[in-house]
């Protein structure tokens, strides 16, 4: 499918910001990241040319290649520059007010027209619709870690996310190389929504004893076909961005199933948090 988004708008340059950028400028299309303050814009830019070096490195990705891509990200700290763009997406923390008095400055820079996304994984894109005018434009881009791999994007439609807004985004999900599911604005989508209670029960099942973490692991790698084992996925999420989804999830429906598990809570006001910190399930003997 073939779009008419050939200028895109970013908001947050950090690990995920960085990975939604290198995806779509990979494609051809030309992207402007609006930043806090030019530190973060040449935090972010490193981090994005480390991963294009990475690949460079290992023979996916030619030095010139690279440079094509980094040479259409450009950084900026003033929202006005993101006029003129056919898509803006929202990649900031994962905070209400934030994204929500953000989303509401950049619509009013980047007039009516432009389509403008969020990438929450725990928020409702409903209620970030709210914040901006004309919010039959306002949907939400769900991409996953690292975004230039995976293969999926959850396109989720707000209650007021018109149809052709949705068309748009599928249409432009596809020109990335990408499968477009689209999805209603729901605590933590499909892919989270199956995901995060199965992730409950597998730290229940350890804090239970039933096996050891690198034991589940393997069980689940080799028992039902998966690539990562649970709690390696979870490390290398971080136990913290899981606490924050299902305890989000929870609060908006009251269903157990979501309700985050002691053990969890306990390692994240611990500071092991996986990856990140160096300690988590499998990073640390625990």
């Amino acid at each position: 499918m073939t779009t008419d988004i050939q200028h895109v708008g970013l908001l947050g340059l950090g690990t995920m910001g960085a990975g939604i950028a290198q995806l779509v400028a990979q494609s051809g299309r030309e992207v402007t990241v609006l930043e806090t303050d030019r530190a973060r814009i040449d935090a972010g830019t490193d981090f994005l040319r480390r991963f294009l070096d990475t690949g460079v490195a290992r023979g996916k990705l030619t030095e010139s290649r690279r440079d094509g891509i980094l040479g259409r990200v450009r950084g900026v700290t003033d929202p006005a520059a993101l006029a003129g763009t056919g898509l803006v997406i929202e990649a900031v923390t994962e905070k209400r007010e934030v994204k929500r008095e953000l989303l509401a400055a950049v619509a009013e820079a980047v007039g009516p027209d432009a389509l403008l996304v969020t990438n929450t994984s725990a928020l409702s894109v409903t209620d970030l619709a709210t914040a901006v005018p004309r919010p039959g434009r306002f949907a939400g881009l769900h991409f996953f870690n690292p975004a230039p791999l995976m293969k999926v994007i959850e396109v989720v439609r707000a209650l007021q996310t018109e149809e052709r807004a949705v068309e748009r985004l599928v249409g432009f999900v596809e020109a990335l190389g990408k499968n477009a599911v689209v999805v209603r604005d729901r605590p933590g989508f499909l892919v989270n929504r199956l995901l995060i209670p199965y992730l409950n029960d597998v730290v229940q099942a350890y804090d239970d004893g039933l096996a050891s973490a690198e034991d589940i692991d393997t069980a689940v790698r080799l028992g039902l076909g998966h690539k990562q084992g649970p709690l390696e996925l979870m490390d290398m999420i971080g136990l913290d961005v899981h606490e924050h989804a299902t305890t989000r999830a929870y609060e908006a429906t009251l269903d157990p199933v979501f309700a985050p598990p002691p053990l969890l809570r306990q390692m994240v006001a611990a500071g092991r948090l996986g990856n990140k910190s160096g300690s988590g399930f499998r990073t640390e003997k625990n």
